[in-house]
């Protein structure tokens, strides 16, 4: 009598995650439309040509540096394809990556008052009903 080892089937893959697909797909929406409005206002040759570095720089430069590639924009996308690919693998980031973007959103809106900050709350809230919904899923509940 030989004894085959059983062979466990391949776990089917998870469905994917919609509402963390659409949160990746805003993320990186909300980092292209910012470089768009901001790229034509940044003063691109004297950056390269090392003004930030080498001279007193112009307040406006500084801020347009931080504004497009020493800020957020480069981040924000790679998050939002990190979870646009989380997504559709059939995972979640985890509920405090909504949060964090949530109270992030919150704090830059009031300091500087309502501006394109408040887009944060589209990807933020997709990322936490996708935790709730998924919390549901694991107790049961519809």
């Amino acid at each position: 009598m030989s004894t085959t080892p059983a062979v466990t089937p391949p776990a089917s893959p998870a469905p994917p995650s919609r509402l963390t697909i659409w949160a990746g797909r805003a993320m990186v929406l909300i980092a292209v439309a910012h470089t768009v409005l901001f790229a034509t206002l940044a003063p691109w040759s004297s950056w390269l040509a090392g003004d930030l570095r080498n001279d007193p720089p112009d307040s406006d430069s500084v801020a347009t540096f931080w504004a497009l590639p020493g800020g957020f924009v480069v981040v924000l996308a790679l998050l939002g394809l990190l979870a646009a690919r989380a997504g559709r693998q059939g995972q979640l980031l985890p509920g405090y990556v909504g949060w964090a973007l949530l109270g992030w959103g919150a704090l830059a809106v009031s300091l500087i008052g309502p501006s394109g900050f408040l887009s944060i709350a589209v990807p933020a809230g997709l990322l936490i009903a996708a935790d709730v919904v998924a919390r549901r899923r694991l107790r049961g509940a519809p």
